[in-house]
């Protein structure tokens, strides 16, 4: 079944090199067509367009693509993954591609965590991953009991 909405992103010239890191960067992505000035591709099932639209308009932080991981493990290697390409840290759980691309690389106990119905609780766990730049789930759960 082919999704209804497909993400769409816009770069200057350089769709096919940048679809081609995100395959590499994942391990259950592919490339599903490629033109001259498009490439779409797959990553775990949700379809994406690279396009090669010229230098109009920019990547900004505006939009993120948000990938939810499930263990330390995960986090690790994706944020070496991306950085070992030519990204960089920024924080709290965001980097930015080589090519300008927003990346959130978040554990699912930092949002568990963060919904802790007791607010001391959930303000720590804030308050520790707003000193972080890669997501550490350890200290989260060192805040969030309060060590």
């Amino acid at each position: 079944m082919q999704n209804k909405v497909t993400t769409f992103l816009w770069f200057e010239a350089n769709a096919e090199q940048a679809a081609k890191l995100y395959c590499e960067i994942f391990p259950i992505s592919k490339i599903t067509e490629s033109s001259k000035m498009s490439t779409s591709f797959e990553i775990d099932g949700q379809r994406f367009v690279a396009f090669n639209g010229g230098p109009h308009y920019k990547l900004t932080p505006a939009i993120s693509l948000f990938v939810s991981c499930n263990t330390q493990a995960e986090v690790d290697a994706l944020w070496e993954r991306f950085l070992s390409a030519g990204g960089h840290e920024s924080q709290c759980g965001w980097l930015v591609d080589k090519f300008g691309l927003s990346w959130q690389i978040i554990p699912r106990q930092l949002l568990e965590l963060m919904s802790d119905p007791d607010p001391a609780k959930a303000n720590r766990v804030v308050e520790a991953m707003m000193q972080m730049q890669k997501i550490d789930i350890a200290a989260l759960e060192r805040a969030h009991r309060g060590d």
